[in-house]
């Protein structure tokens, strides 16, 4: 007899208010947010960096994964049924036979991808898991505004069908990133996948709505939401209730406040 307390999971990871939609989760965590804060200050270099960042993805893919995929029913005997039958661990978990493939875009995608593909290969039968990687860097104007995203190469396995696919990649800035690889993933492998979760730690206004006008049934979790250079009375209002009047993004489209280049910070290399 399963215990009622366990049958069902309600789960769902606390947010901020916001007015962006149903799809969109900005999450509401002090801590994380104490250590992302860190982790954009000046003065953070490695090998903090790369900690900071570790242990927010492990925070982040433990609150998308737990929200976000598909339960089944887990019976699990303990050391105890050798001493009493009814020591068995009955109750609503995560599928272990789900689909995955988490795609690290590389530079400042290619360790949170990892540490995805880490804890979902602990969770889940290996066997569905995978991990592709994209190789790919914004394209810009002569005056340094972003354009789109530039492919230089990939390693990708070709099947999708009934797969969730996750987008570890930390600075949500203008979306032409993520918008390319989900056109890639939905239109140039076998089958259909079943979720699409871009997964950020920080996000703009911009970004939401570029990603959402390309590709509306996305599902974006960020930590932090930047919508700096916002009028006051812009800030003063609930994220997304003046979406179109909300600025993150400078004329270079880098963020603000932002982090700076995640991307060579954490790989010291500054090109």
């Amino acid at each position: 007899m399963s215990d009622c307390a366990y049958v069902r999971s309600r789960y769902r990871p606390p947010e901020i208010e916001h007015r962006y939609g149903e799809r969109v989760h900005l999450l509401d965590d002090p801590l994380a947010y104490t250590l992302l804060a860190r982790l954009c200050a000046r003065e953070t270099q490695q090998p903090e960096v790369g900690r900071l960042v570790r242990f927010l993805y492990e925070k982040l893919a433990e609150a998308v994964l737990a929200a976000e995929f598909p339960r089944a029913r887990l019976d699990v005997p303990t050391r105890m049924v050798t001493s009493s039958p009814q020591a068995v661990v009955r109750g609503t978990g995560i599928a272990r036979q789900t689909r995955v493939v988490t795609v690290g875009i590389a530079r400042a995608g290619t360790m949170p991808s990892q540490v995805v593909y880490d804890l979902l290969n602990d969770l889940l039968d290996p066997a569905w898991v995978r991990q592709d990687h994209l190789f790919m860097s914004r394209s810009t104007d002569a005056e340094g505004r972003v354009t789109g995203a530039t492919w230089h190469d990939a390693k990708i396995g070709r099947d999708v069908e009934g797969r969730i696919l996750l987008f570890p990649d930390p600075m949500g800035a203008t979306g032409s990133s993520i918008v390319s690889a989900l056109e890639h993933y939905k239109t140039r492998l076998q089958g259909e996948p079943a979720q699409c979760v871009a997964m950020h730690l920080i996000v703009t206004p911009e970004y939401l709505r570029n990603v959402l006008a390309a590709h509306p049934d996305t599902i974006v979790y960020a930590l932090r939401l930047d919508r700096g250079l916002s009028s006051d009375d812009v800030l003063a209002t609930a994220p997304g209730t003046r979406w179109d009047e909300e600025k993150g993004l400078d004329d270079h489209q880098y963020i603000v406040p932002g982090a700076g280049g995640v991307g060579e910070i954490l790989n010291n290399a500054w090109v």
